[in-house]
Formats: structure tokens, sequence, C-alpha cells
């Protein structure tokens, strides 16, 4: 289930409208379940009875009445006691186009990411609002990412969502109250090497909008400031989720990797003492192409039977075969540096051709154990023998 926060304050002129106009659009078209919640942060005109009525009228609707002022606030308070599986919100004037949403939250209900974020910022979005906000908008994200080392494009999109187990976690290590909440709970994510996805929004401006521009640009500073303290102060600790905290290598990798290791030492050794004695009777490049093939072909073979376990023949000639783009693609960067060492330094020794050798065989074998692991010797296409 998707919790839809709609925090308000004094917004009882579009209140009605837009969670009518919000309730419709999810109940027709949204795939998932959904609740929407008013969070009205002490307003002080008409706001909250129109709040009770909706909750009583429209299904999937509640209210949820704080006494005191704050976006963050009023977000802190649902999302640090909602049981949905992915908690967001949007601001009530519905300025981001609501066919969004799904492609805001489905990469966290499939768990691909942990956060997620509308941006006007990209070149895929479509924004309608006026220069100064436009200008405004642009220098502080420019500010964040130039003073903070920030990655995302867009802190301030009131559209944001996150999963739940993530957010339940930052949430006590965030401080602000009001509108640099957003920006703070982003910079910690990120600190913690959790996932953003962005998604590029249609956003037209609010003219009517009530945000004092000049005070909240002061206090974005300020928080700006108070997170770069605590950040220079040492790591802020955060309980992230096991999955988080206790990431692990992909099933089987932390076995296969070591063999792996062992095998490309012993091969490169080989192929090493191939390539010194045939250089003896043939140019580099031929003897760099001979002994890079006889390696490759004890290289794959082996691998076959210790690294990933694929006993027997069969596929055995299929398997050499595909390898063999692993093969090529050393031999062009292999053939790549000793051409370049040629024309850099002509009459280079043995010695230095050898050294062009491993490098380049350092970023093939990278590139070798992928071709091996995830296409060659994949599980769903070995059909037997492998463990």
């Amino acid at each position: 289930m998707v919790e839809v926060v709609i925090p308000v304050h004094n917004e009882q002129r579009v209140l009605a409208g837009s969670v009518d106009r919000l309730h419709s659009y999810l109940t027709s078209t949204f795939p998932y379940g959904f609740r929407i919640t008013i969070a009205d942060n002490a307003s002080t005109d008409g706001t909250w009875p129109i709040a009770v009525e909706l909750s009583r009228r429209l299904p999937h609707v509640r209210a949820v009445h704080l006494d005191a002022k704050g976006r963050g606030r009023a977000l802190r308070r649902v999302w640090s006691g909602s049981d949905a599986d992915v908690v967001s919100y949007m601001d009530v004037d519905l300025s981001t186009d609501l066919d969004a949403f799904l492609p805001l939250v489905a990469p966290l209900l499939s768990g691909h990411s942990d956060l997620a974020i509308g941006t006007r910022l990209s070149r895929n979005a479509n924004v309608v609002r006026g220069p100064k906000r436009e200008f405004i908008s642009r220098s502080y994200n420019l500010l964040l990412r130039g003073a903070m080392g920030a990655g995302f494009s867009d802190a301030q999109c009131g559209f944001k969502a996150a999963r739940t187990e993530i957010v339940q976690a930052l949430l006590p290590a965030v401080e602000d109250e009001e509108w640099f909440f957003d920006t703070e709970l982003l910079l910690l994510a990120e600190r913690h090497g959790l996932r953003i996805h962005e998604v590029p929004v249609d956003w037209v401006d609010d003219p009517d909008s009530r945000v004092d521009i000049v005070r909240t640009i002061k206090d974005d500073l300020k928080g700006m400031a108070r997170v770069a303290r605590k950040t220079l102060s040492g790591p802020a600790g955060i309980p992230v989720p096991p999955r988080v905290r206790e990431a692990r290598l992909p099933a089987g990798m932390a076995r296969q990797l070591p063999r792996f290791a062992i095998i490309g030492v012993i091969s490169t050794l080989a192929h090493l003492t191939l390539f010194t004695f045939l250089r003896l009777l043939m140019p580099a490049v031929a003897a760099n192409a001979l002994a890079l093939f006889v390696t490759a072909v004890a290289n794959t073979a082996a691998n076959r039977r210790f690294t990933f376990g694929v006993t027997g023949r069969a596929g055995a000639l299929r398997q050499q075969l595909e390898s063999g783009l692993a093969f090529l693609l050393g031999l062009v960067l292999s053939t790549g540096g000793l051409a370049l060492l040629t024309s850099l330094v002509p009459g280079a020794s043995t010695a230095a051709e050898i050294a062009a050798v491993i490098a380049a065989n350092a970023l093939a074998t990278l590139v070798r154990f992928l071709l091996l692991r995830g296409w060659v010797f994949n599980p769903r296409r070995v059909k037997g023998g492998a463990r």
C-alpha cells in the first residue's frame, strides 16, 4: 500500500477540490492500494473542518491535526507512524501532473530504489513558472551540488516518496521541521548510500503560492550550514535497515571471486611466460595474440570446472566459443596497448611491452568475469552440472 500525505496550513481555498481530484485519479488509475492523509498543521482558517468532512465522505481518506506549524513536522508525524509499504507526499495545489505518481512509487514498491523525487530541472521535465522562482530554484540546487556534493537534481519539488522502513530509519536524524526537511532527508540518504530515483515531471506554478521565499531561503542556508557541520563532525550512525546495513554480494559471487582470481593469476603468469618466449621468435603483436589464445582456452576450461562448477562435456564447445568474445576483448586491449607503446616509445624494451600487456589485461579481466558469470555460465543457460 502507498500512503499519500498532503500537508496543509490554511488551505481551505483549494483543499476540497485537490483531494477530490486526487482521490478520483487514484481510484480509477492507480493499480495499488492507497490511503490519502490530510495533515493539517495548525491551520487557523476553515481547513480542518474541510479535512474532517473529506475523511468522512471519501473512502481511503483520513485527516490528522497538529497543533504546531511546519511541513516537515507534519510529514514526520504521519510517516513515522505509517504502516504502508511506501509513503509519499505532494503539495496541496497539485502543481505536479498526477501521471508522474506511478513512475515515482513503482521503483520503491519493487525494491529497486529507496527514495524517489520529482524533478523539474531535468531536460525531460515540462515546467511553467515565472523567471524569479526559476532562478531561485536553480541557484539553490546548484548551491547544494557545489557546496554539499548533492547528486540529486531538485530538492524542493513537492512530490516525493520513500520506502517506509527507510524513511523511518532516517527520520530520527532529521532535525528540520519546516521547508528544509526535504533537503536534509535527501542529503542524509545520499550520505548513507541509499538509492534515490528521479522522475521528470510536468509542473505548473501556483501563482497564488503563499510561501515566504525570503524566509525560506534564509532557513535553507542555515539548514545547509548545520548539515555541513554535522557531516564534518562524523557519521550520524543511522540505524538503516538490515538490507542496507548488511549488503552482501550476489548469490555465489563470494565463492566465485577468489577462485576466479586464483585462476586469473595463474593464467596471467602463463600468458606472460609464453609471450616472453614467443617474443624471441616473432613480433610483439603476433606473440601476444598466440599467447593470449592459448591461455584463454585454458582459462575458460579452468573457470568452467572450478569457478562456476560446470562439469561434463555438454555445452563445452559453445562455452569456449562464447568465451571467445572475452578473448577478443583482451586481444584488442593488449594489442592497442602495444601499438600505443610502440608509437610513443619506438624500440621499447620487452619489460615495457610486458607492462603494457599487464595493464590491458587487468581491464579485460574484469569484463571477462562479468561475461562468464552473467552470460556464458549463467545457471539459467547451463542445463546440467552447475552448482
